[in-house]
């Protein structure tokens, strides 16, 4: 039963990372860029901005690599770096509203698609893959990071 719930999130895994790409493509960016994105809006959403320092340890890119990618999400309107109000040696990154508005018209679909195949399920049952998801989640980042020698030196930086 368990390899079967590990090969049911593979093939999300696989799925979901198709749909992203269709969007990538559609606008010119890299997965990376989307991966960065999402990371710059999630800390966004929980009032943590990253600094390209922390971005370049979640992707495990090289400050140079990071600076790049920087850069063309600065030039395409969907990021900004912005100056820590608490300490202006360190640079802070925000995500634009174009990013938010082109996130959300493709994404919305997807949202709808989702709420109608969860909508059969009870809140228990929710609850329950919720606690599941959040654990193959934790168990991913750490394998991730193991197999990272950038992330494996330090703690672990995802949930």
């Amino acid at each position: 039963m368990t390899d079967h719930l590990i090969d049911l999130l593979r093939r999300f895994n696989v799925e979901a990372d198709r749909f992203v790409e269709v969007f990538a493509r559609g606008h010119g960016l890299h997965r990376t860029d989307m991966n960065a994105i999402a990371h710059i809006w999630r800390a966004a959403e929980e009032r943590q901005p990253l600094t390209p320092g922390e971005l370049a340890r979640r992707l495990s890119l090289s400050p140079a690599a990071t600076t790049a990618l920087l850069v063309r999400l600065e030039q395409k309107g969907h990021v900004e770096r912005r100056p820590d109000p608490t300490d202006r040696r360190r640079t802070q990154l925000h995500i634009q509203e174009k990013a938010r508005v082109l996130a959300a018209e493709f994404f919305a679909p997807l949202g709808v698609h989702m709420r109608e195949a969860f909508s059969h399920f009870t809140p228990a049952e929710i609850s329950v893959v919720e606690k599941v998801i959040d654990a193959a989640l934790k168990a991913t980042a750490r394998a991730a990071d193991e197999a990272n020698p950038v992330t494996s030196e330090g703690a672990a930086l995802r949930p």
